[in-house]
Order: C-alpha cells, then structure tokens, then sequence
C-alpha cells in the first residue's frame, strides 16, 4: 500500500507543483495588460504528467522479497509557451483579461481539488494506522 501511495502523491506534488506555476504565469499575464507588447503566455504541465502515467514504468525488483511499485516521476520543468499570434490591440499587446480571469478561476479549482485529493491519501494512511492499533 504504502508504494501505491508514494507514486500517486509524487503525482499529486507534480501536479500541484504545475498548477502553482501556471498561478504565477496568469498572474504575469494579468499584471501585464497594459504592457505594450506583451505577449500572453501559458504553461503545459498536463502533457508530461500523461505520458509519464501511460508509460507504466516499473521499478526493477533485484530481489523477490521487494514491493513491486511504479517508477518515481522525472524531474521536468513546466513548459512555458508564449502566445505570439496576432493582437487584437493597436498596442500589440494580445492579453484578454476575462480569458485570464476565467483561468485563473479554473486553475484555483483544480488546484483546490488536487490539495483535497492529497488530503484524502494521507488521511487513508492514518486511518490504517489508527484502525490498526485497535
């Protein structure tokens, strides 16, 4: 259970870690609506995240008494992408600021969501523990 539990809040950090990054380029993004310019831009974090989830590595066992568990997550950096398409502003700036309201919106919730998740694996370890002790 407890390699079960290893793998998925390594996933749960790696994915909260991607959504407080994309927090910071949002707010970049919204801090820099007038900035003549300046180009609006994004991360991608989910894409790494899937593919490393699909790749089902497996740790090598070199003994038979080992717990059979999946591989720990590569290190990544989030990806930023800058949005250079055309503006719709003289100015060349190309930040619309109810598009990043309404993502920053829905990156609050998933973050929210993910913290819960977390939340909810240790609380299963602590009830195995309590439960157990009885």
């Amino acid at each position: 259970m407890l390699w079960k539990m290893d793998s998925t809040t390594n996933f749960l950090k790696k994915a909260l870690d991607g959504t407080w990054y994309r927090n910071k380029v949002i707010s970049q993004n919204i801090a820099n609506v007038d900035t003549p310019k300046y180009k609006r831009k994004s991360i991608v974090f989910e894409d790494y995240l899937k593919q490393e989830l699909s790749s089902n590595k497996r740790l090598e066992l070199t003994n038979n008494k080992h717990i059979p568990g999946i591989g720990t997550f590569k290190d990544y950096e989030p990806k930023v992408v800058e949005d250079k398409s055309s503006s719709y502003r003289f100015d060349g700036n190309n930040v619309n600021i109810d598009v990043e309201t309404g993502n920053l919106a829905k990156n609050t919730i998933m973050h929210e969501a993910l913290v819960k998740q977390l939340i909810d694996e240790y609380d299963k370890v602590k009830n195995a523990i309590i439960e157990g002790g009885k």
